[in-house]
């Protein structure tokens, strides 16, 4: 498999022929639509058979190798050149062999209507089958101990059917926000807090849920240990054969100042629970200006500083399978759009405009403007920016991946992502 950026006057046609492959398996691998445009600068995985590779403009033996995952010796080594030779636009290589690791995955789902929507549902059964754990968002705690569920629907079901560990995600939100004083509340009382797992465990047995997860977020820096302890208490109270995670906000230190940050004690979360998730996502957000959402640079110095906190098998990198659209200049205030990498590319195909792609953040982006005048800028993921995360992810030994969310349409990477790992299955 090989990641081919469009170059100016190609076609689909023409870059199946280019690599020996049926036109059809190119439109399959990257949700192409009829008629099937696409736009310079974009990215396409390419279904190649065996270890093929052809030298791109801008490629090196060193950014290949990086790449794929492999150093630039074997690299050359495997094809009979040296490891300083200068290589050609169109020259084939042949990429060596390469073992797949094991990895879990994490898939959220957000239903938000009931019935919940049913291309919700559709995109839980097509992508239920990448997930080690479907994780069902989200069952909100009350100040008395009890629960709020979210609809439900057939997703019990989606994840029994994919041997999917069926995760219960247990939030703090409160009016559609993180509350402190909620979460302040339930630390407090240890009569709540024996009600709240009460009700969690009859809920876990009512939809057949193996995996606790807690998202409590803008935890008080006064309830940094009660919150440890609280997990400790859960994690006594769970049955065998039962998992607990926890959601973590990405973190560079320990001594990192602000509302989101004292709250959330990594080595001391990570000592109780069998895996974390960190929130490696969200450094370009809807309300604030434009910027990639998960660059690589950043997302890089979290996990770094998270493997001082957490032994790395208990870490599972976030990424977002989302993306925004901006209105320039921006003006504080204002949102940006949230849209699929699929429709991103769309958009940029609608408008005529090349994608662009940032190195130091190892992700695309691309700018446009209405037929009134007004700018936009757009930051989304694309095939070179997960296989740069899957390649993260290997080289920091993690446990896996999350995604937030699903029903967000983006093929090429769950083709990726089979194509670099096994994907654990827990049932």
């Amino acid at each position: 498999m090989q990641i081919h950026v469009v170059k100016s006057g190609e076609t689909v046609m023409s870059i199946a022929k280019l690599y020996g492959v049926e036109p059809q398996s190119v439109i399959n691998s990257n949700g192409l639509s009829a008629p099937y445009k696409i736009v310079t600068g974009e990215a396409l995985v390419i279904p190649t058979t065996g270890n093929q590779y052809i030298v791109q403009p801008g490629d090196s033996l060193y950014t290949i190798a990086q790449t794929y995952n492999v150093t630039t010796n074997q690299l050359a080594l495997y094809n009979g050149i040296s490891p300083y030779s200068t290589i050609n636009i169109g020259q084939k290589l042949t990429l060596p062999p390469h073992k797949k690791r094991d990895a879990e995955t994490v898939g959220y789902i957000q239903p938000t209507s009931v019935p919940v929507r049913p291309g919700l549902i559709e995109s839980a059964r097509e992508e239920s089958k990448y997930l080690t754990y479907l994780a069902h968002f989200s069952f909100e705690v009350k100040r008395d101990g009890t629960l709020t569920e979210p609809p439900m629907d057939d997703i019990p079901a989606i994840a029994r059917n994919n041997r999917c560990v069926y995760m219960m995600v247990v939030s703090n939100l409160e009016a559609g926000n993180f509350n402190t004083e909620l979460t302040h509340s339930i630390l407090q009382s240890s009569a709540v807090q024996d009600k709240l797992i009460d009700n969690i465990l009859q809920i876990s047995r009512r939809y057949g849920f193996r995996d606790i997860n807690f998202d409590f977020e803008d935890i008080s820096a006064n309830d940094k240990n009660a919150y440890i302890n609280f997990l400790r208490k859960v994690k006594s109270r769970l049955p065998e054969g039962y998992f607990l995670s926890a959601t973590l906000v990405p973190k560079t230190s320990s001594k990192q100042k602000g509302r989101y940050y004292e709250g959330q004690d990594y080595e001391g979360i990570g000592r109780v629970v069998d895996f974390v998730i960190i929130m490696t996502y969200d450094w370009g957000w809807q309300g604030g200006p434009p910027a990639s959402v998960s660059p690589i640079d950043q997302v890089r110095k979290v996990l770094n500083y998270a493997k001082t906190q957490i032994p790395p098998n208990k870490i599972m990198m976030g990424q977002n399978l989302y993306g925004f659209d901006w209105k320039v200049p921006f003006r504080p205030g204002t949102m940006a759009k949230a849209l699929s990498s699929e429709a991103a590319i769309k958009l940029a195909i609608t408008h005529g405009v090349p994608i662009s792609f940032d190195n130091k953040t190892k992700s695309p982006y691309f700018r446009y403007t209405e037929s009134n005048g007004q700018r936009h800028e757009v930051h989304f993921e694309d095939a070179r920016s997960v296989q740069a995360k899957f390649n993260l992810l290997k080289e920091e030994g993690l446990r896996g991946i999350s995604y937030w969310k699903l029903g967000l349409p983006f093929i090429q990477n769950w083709e990726l992502l089979q194509n670099n790992f096994n994907i654990a299955k827990r049932r």
